[in-house]
Parts: C-alpha cells; structure tokens; sequence
C-alpha cells in the first residue's frame, strides 16, 4: 500500500523528524489561503506540488515554486484542472485531486535517503547516497559506487554505530552529523513500527547555516512510504491512509473478491489459478507474439461467483480483444470453472475470442458442460493444452 506525500510528510513528522510546515488542500482557494499563511510565518517562497502516486511531477510541471499567493493560486488551478503526463503514468495522465503546499526550504546540498526490505539479505537495509534529487535511479545506474547500503539487524535494527558511519561517508560535519544520526534512527524505529517494505527521504537536505544551526538543519523535504499489505490488520491507522483514488478500480474489485488481479497492457486476458501458472501462462501468450492485458489468480479454492466476477473484470478492460483460461485442477475444480464461464457468458456476454484450456479435477464433466453450452459460448474454443491455447488465441485475436 502506498501512501500520498503529504502523509507521509505527516508520519516523519510524528516520528520527530523535521519536515517544512504544510498542507494538504484540494482547491485553489484553499491553497491561497495555505500559502499565505506561510508568508506570514516568514518563508520568502513556497511549492505547490501536486499528490498523485506517480513520479516525475516536477518535469511534467506539476511542482512550482512559487514566491506571492496569486502565483500559489494560478500553480494549483492548473494542477488541479489538467491531468498530469509524465513516464510513470498512463499515456492519458492522472487526474490530480490533492495538492501539497509547503515552505520552500534554501537547500545547500540534497542526500538521498531510504529503508527498503532486503529479500537478498533477508533483513532491512539502509541506503544513501551523498547525490539525491530526481536522477537518483541515473545514479545509481551509471555510478553505483555512489550508493551506500547498511544491512540492518532483523531484531535491532539499525544501530548509532551505524548510523554515524553512513552520515560521515555522506560528508556530514559538525552538528549537522547527530542530526543526520538521530533522523536515520527514527526513520528505522518509524519503518520497522508501521511494517513498511519502503521508507524514503529523496531529497534530504542540509539547509544553509544560520544562527540556530550554524552547521545547517537536516531536513526531510519529499517522502515516500510503502506498507506491506498483509499487515493492514494490525495496522488501521496506516490503513486509513489508502486513497482508493489512485488505484486501478479493476483492481479494488478484484480485491473484494479475494482475487489476485493486475492489469498490463496488452489485450489478451488471463484467467487462471495459481501465480506460478500465471506467470508460465503470460510468458507463453509473449512467446506467440501477443501481450497479456493483465495478471489474475482466482486462486485454489475461489467459488463460482468469484470466477463469474474474474471474467467481469476481465473483459471490463477496453484493451481486451481476447480471453486465455488456464486452469490446472487441483484444489480447484474445473467444473467450477465451466459453470463460471458459462454464467458469465450469459450474464456479460462473450463478445471476444474465448481459449480454455481445463486439466485435473473433474474435468471430465467440465467438458461436458461446454459442450453443452457451445451454444452460448459461439466464440469458445477449447485447447488441448498450454502452447495450444496460446496459440489458438494469438491467432484469433490476430484475425
């Protein structure tokens, strides 16, 4: 689960590590009246950033920095009335319903900053890098030795030592390296608190000196959070966070059906039990020269209305021109899967290509009941195994 900038913003904050002051709005009238509060409390500039669960903001000109509140004004109208393009959204954008507006902080030097769960090392680990900002993924792309890692202890976490080892290799000096210090350990008290996957500060700054800091002020200015999923239970606070919103509806629906469900790009639907099977079923679809349009695991033991609703799904996706099922009966039984394609051809309608391919359980009788449903199902075609299936469905969408 993902969480918007402003919130986690709010969760350093709570943690004690220092954040500029801000808000959340979600007009622009109320961002005026944010920024302006800000220039009374004495910030000479402020930045409108816009909250969508997507990189790239500042180059598709949705952060502005901005000095007066007409400015303030005109940023967040038009963030709030266009949608925002960048390379890590859909071709046709995000539509943008929250903004950010903060104090602009006077930045010496930006660091980048994060936790992430470790599965090579089995453990979290710390990494920096004395080179943040937007091109971080550059870096350490083309210059790895610029990224530090510090593999934390799985029950202690990470430990002053370590923390005080990486400020001196990013350069910290005087005062400003125990408050590098003291915010790597409450970011890894915060992450390990929340059962984040991903903690990260980019950029963390040091601020110019100033009287009360004469070596700078480490501050947190952009924050992202992960959680993993499978520990909302027993964390509704963080739960509360999600912003169903900026997530694929297709998606939300699945989840209410216990349903494993990811859309992709391509336009052949994948209807099968099992990951890895899924997995072996999209790799066999690209092998034959189309794409899957998305990955979805009914799972062992998924009911008949579950499958019906995975098939809802499915062709509930425009890019769809073809449907590939792929059960192997195990748990699940393939006359299940039968009486689900045949309730869904009549209750939404086959109006693409359709391939089965059933095997394992009861799948004697689950022929049975297509054959006696072909009728329904004119655009069914049954396989005789995987690289069958795969190709009868490349081919039909082909035609």
């Amino acid at each position: 689960m993902k969480v918007h900038e402003y919130q986690a913003r709010q969760l350093l904050r709570d943690a004690g590590i220092p954040v500029p002051p801000g808000a959340m709005v979600e007009s622009p009238a109320a961002a005026a009246k944010e920024a302006r509060s800000i220039f009374a409390a004495g910030a000479s500039r402020v930045v409108v950033k816009a909250q969508v669960h997507a990189g790239g903001r500042g180059k598709a000109g949705f952060v502005k920095l901005v000095s007066d509140e007409k400015s303030a004004t005109d940023s967040a109208t038009f963030m709030l009335s266009n949608r925002m393009r960048s390379p890590q959204t859909p071709p046709e954008g995000l539509e943008v319903k929250r903004l950010l507006v903060a104090e602009a902080v006077d930045i010496a030097k930006e660091y980048y900053l994060a936790i992430l769960v470790d599965r090579a090392r089995r453990t979290n680990t710390l990494i920096a890098s004395a080179e943040g900002g937007v091109e971080i993924e550059k870096t350490a792309e083309e210059r790895p030795d610029a990224i530090l890692t510090m593999p934390t202890d799985p029950l202690l976490g990470l430990q002053p030592w370590q923390a005080r080892q990486v400020a001196f290799k990013l350069g910290f000096a005087g005062k400003a390296v125990g408050q590098a210090v003291d915010l790597m350990l409450r970011l890894d008290r915060l992450f390990r608190a929340s059962d984040a996957s991903l903690a990260e500060i980019n950029p963390l700054v040091l601020t110019p000196p100033t009287k009360d800091f004469p070596d700078g002020r480490v501050m947190a200015v952009d924050a992202k959070f992960s959680f993993d999923d499978n520990a909302m239970f027993r964390q509704k606070a963080i739960a509360s966070l999600f912003d169903p919103a900026e997530e694929n509806p297709l998606e939300l629906k699945a989840r209410e059906f216990g349903l494993s469900y990811i859309a992709l790009d391509g336009s052949i639907g994948c209807l099968v039990n099992g990951a890895g099977l899924a997995m072996a079923t999209m790799d066999i679809i690209k092998l034959h020269g189309a794409e899957p349009a998305n990955f979805l695991d009914v799972g062992g033991s998924a009911s008949e209305q579950a499958v019906t609703e995975a098939f809802r799904i499915i062709l509930a996706d425009p890019k769809v021109k073809g449907v590939l099922v792929n059960i192997f009966g195990g748990i699940m039984q393939c006359d299940v899967i039968a009486r689900a394609i045949v309730s869904a051809a009549k209750t939404v309608g086959f109006k693409v290509p359709l391939t089965v391919r059933l095997e394992g359980t009861n799948v004697a009788a689950a022929r049975r009941i297509l054959e006696e449903a072909q009728r329904d199902l004119p655009t069914m075609q049954p396989a005789t195994d995987l690289a069958d299936a795969a190709r009868r469905i490349c081919a039909a969408i082909a035609r």
